[in-house]
């Protein structure tokens, strides 16, 4: 909402105009497109004819989601020299309809490196911009805009973009919603998302591609992408009574996509719903929907036991077979020897080596092992710009959505220099570009710098349409929490975790989230001798993991913030050559490794 306070004098047939941009380069007097790609949605006008003092308030459903620049302007028809007199302008905030507190955070991350600072934040803040009131979704109309649909449930919703669609979409979630949790803890809208996919879903056990009022639908990625994100929120938020309610349909979800496997043959999943991210190549035995199918079946995995409370149930042993009979395949028929890396299908395309593919079969364990994970994460480069990695199944693109993908493949290949040097490259270049926001992240850009991205197909040559928060491009938030802090959860809710740090070119790093049962924290300084000083905080009661490089002979010593050495009920470290392993039940202290050279 705005209110416009002005005076005016009297004159004749004058209007004020409200025009809105979220970038520079469509400041004017016409808005930037957020409705259909290609078309001019102009202005917004009220009446200033009549002299006295006025204020205007848009009408709800002309709210523009993540704008920066209002245009104010007059329009006349009889009196050139009238004039408006703005006394003030007030703005209603409507992202993150439910929080008190715009700054309460209940992630952060810090380093020596205020890029790299900056683009955590940028991912965090877009993120919050794009969890939107439930009523506050965009209907495509033929003139202005409307953003007064329903998305969702409850509240509060995570969509795609601030600006545009407005709409839920669950393969951007596989990117938002862990970064959403390592950030800003919004599980609410997270939640409410996927609800309202479970909601919309087929009698086949089909989910549509987006949620409503688009229900665009031939979709197989993205139906993948809603139960890995049914996974990923339990994970962070342990709240069962919504898995039980949706287990049933999660079941017959799992079964609709699984009975597109040829058992008897190949192995592999053909995909007849190819509709994705906006990839060209698409469908049939396509390797990335393999990969992702794979991840689908080791995450329903992971579900399966946590809710009936026990390992190796009938439900997940009947998966884990599934997958393990599926990465064969993949790695058999999808392989490029020759190449060092995926193809796009393993019946058309091979000489296409798709940037998703190839990120996803390091980033979710399809790769056999780690010497090929170490030569995909180097093959992966040769579509590297100097802004970017160039996708190979979308030319002339840079997406965030994959890149993002991209930069945690590196980081499991063990490689956190690698995916740094993307991070800088790609999310830097936005980050400090003179036409960005400098504060979000973007949908898409063109290998050239320009932001016309998919112009030649479904944006219509029209690059005002491309949203400048978006989502699915905050990976490096979750990366460099994850993996540079190296801190993350391993089981629901953080009862297990995990922290183990890649440094990269770094020198410092901190960070920290909080889940239902508290806060956790992680922070890493190297030392001169090549050693490190890694502090760290963990709720009461959990148990984890702390891994580190080590070289030869190195000393370690645990202690908690007292001084004191934790009794071996606590702690307890195994050594080898090249790392450090230690096993923690946590007693609520904060602990001190130190791994030091003498």
């Amino acid at each position: 909402m705005h209110r416009l306070s002005r005076t005016t004098p009297v004159v004749n047939n004058v209007s004020l105009g409200l025009a809105f941009s979220e970038t520079k380069t469509w400041i004017g007097l016409n808005s930037d497109s957020a409705n259909r790609a290609g078309s001019t949605e102009g202005a917004i006008y009220t009446n200033v004819s009549e002299s006295g003092n006025y204020s205007y308030v848009m009408e709800d459903k002309l709210l523009r989601g993540g704008f920066r620049y209002l245009t104010l302007f007059l329009v006349t028809l009889e009196d050139d020299d009238a004039t408006v007199e703005v006394n003030s302008i007030e703005l209603e905030i409507a992202f993150a309809p439910t929080w008190s507190n715009l700054r309460a955070y209940t992630g952060y991350f810090y380093s020596n490196d205020d890029l790299l600072n900056r683009i955590w934040y940028a991912g965090a803040y877009t993120l919050q911009t794009n969890a939107i009131p439930a009523n506050t979704g965009r209907f495509s109309v033929t003139t202005e805009w409307a953003n007064n649909a329903t998305v969702g449930p409850g509240d509060t919703v995570l969509v795609d973009g601030a600006k545009r669609d407005r709409a839920v979409w669950p393969g951007d979630m596989g990117v938002a919603a862990p970064a959403s949790f390592v950030s800003i803890g919004d599980l609410e809208s997270i939640r409410n998302a996927l609800q309202v996919m479970y909601d919309y879903q087929g009698t086949d056990g089909s989910f549509p591609m987006s949620g409503p009022p688009m229900l665009v639908s031939d979709s197989d990625t993205y139906h993948m992408w809603n139960m890995i994100g049914t996974y990923n929120y339990y994970l962070y938020s342990g709240n069962s009574t919504f898995l039980e309610d949706l287990w049933e349909k999660y079941l017959l979800a799992m079964e609709y996509i699984y009975a597109k496997v040829d058992t008897s043959g190949s192995g592999l999943l053909t995909a007849t719903n190819p509709d994705d991210w906006g990839r060209t190549e698409r469908g049939g035995n396509n390797t990335a929907a393999n990969a992702l199918l794979y991840r689908t079946l080791t995450t329903g995995t992971a579900l399966a036991d946590w809710r009936s409370n026990t390992t190796n149930s009938t439900q997940a042993t009947t998966w884990l077979s599934a997958a393990a009979d599926l990465k064969a395949a993949i790695n058999t028929h999808c392989f490029s020897t020759t190449a060092g890396l995926y193809t796009n299908n393993a019946t058309s395309g091979n000489d296409l080596y798709p940037q998703d593919a190839n990120s996803m079969a390091v980033l979710f364990g399809v790769a056999d092992d780690a010497e090929r994970a170490a030569n995909v994460s180097s093959g992966l480069t040769r579509s590297w710009t100097s802004i970017g990695a160039a996708a190979p199944e979308l030319p002339d693109t840079v997406s965030p959505f994959v890149s993002s993908l991209e930069i945690q493949a590196h980081c499991v290949a063990g490689n956190a220099s690698r995916a740094l040097d993307l991070v800088r490259r790609s999310w830097g270049w936005y980050a400090d570009h003179p036409n960005g926001t400098q504060s979000t992240v973007i949908e898409g850009y063109k290998v050239d710098g320009s932001f016309g991205y998919r112009s030649e197909g479904l944006y219509k040559n029209d690059p005002s349409y491309v949203s400048h928060a978006h989502g699915w491009g905050a990976g490096p938030t979750t990366v460099l929490t994850e993996f540079v802090v190296g801190l993350r959860v391993a089981d629901v809710q953080g009862r297990r975790w995990r922290i183990r740090p890649l440094y990269g070119d770094l020198e410092r790093a901190e960070g920290g989230f909080t889940t239902g049962l508290g806060k956790f924290r992680a922070a890493w300084v190297r030392n001169d001798d090549g050693g490190v000083e890694l502090t760290f905080g963990v709720p009461a009661g959990t148990e984890g993991v702390v891994v580190l490089s080590v070289d030869g002979d190195a000393v370690v010593t645990v202690k908690t913030a007292d001084g004191e050495e934790p009794g071996e009920e606590e702690v307890q470290v195994s050594q080898s050559s090249t790392e450090v392993e230690i096993a923690v039940n946590a007693s609520g202290a904060e602990y001190t490794v130190t791994v030091s050279y003498e």
